[in-house]
């Protein structure tokens, strides 16, 4: 099994753009905080890359320092430079990204919005009123 969950800030505004074939995608490196760090100050920096809608919802709605949940897989790469040198890349790969504050300000409080593979194909409001509840 391969699945890993993060939740940290944007360190830089997200860079997003297309393959050549047409398919979306947005890249983007978080920093999340240390558990048990002897300074509160550490934290691990991971790059983040999404595919087609969930791509676009990221490209549109998160910048620097925007808090977001992240579940998805690592995926390492080996690969050889121009001039052949060995290089890693580490990379978390998302289906689910979860925007934890709000637009306008990082406030931790404000309600989230998520959006994951499910929401490319079907996105409709839900009314959660209490007649409408199956419990």
């Amino acid at each position: 099994m391969n699945k890993i969950i993060l939740i940290g800030n944007l360190t830089k505004d997200p860079e997003s753009g297309a393959t050549p074939s047409g398919v979306s995608y947005c890249r983007f490196s978080i920093a999340v905080n240390r558990r048990f760090s002897k300074e509160n100050n550490e934290a691990d920096y991971f790059n983040v890359v999404t595919w087609r809608g969930v791509a676009e919802s990221c490209a549109k709605s998160l910048s620097k320092g925007r808090k977001v949940g992240v579940v998805g897989s690592l995926q390492i790469r080996n690969y050889e430079t121009q001039d052949g040198a060995k290089r890693t890349s580490v990379e978390v790969i998302a289906d689910e990204v979860e925007f934890l504050s709000s637009a306008s300000g990082n406030r931790e409080d404000a309600p989230a919005a998520k959006t994951s593979r499910a929401d490319v194909t079907k996105l409709e409001e839900v009314d959660a009123s209490d007649d409408n509840l199956p419990f």
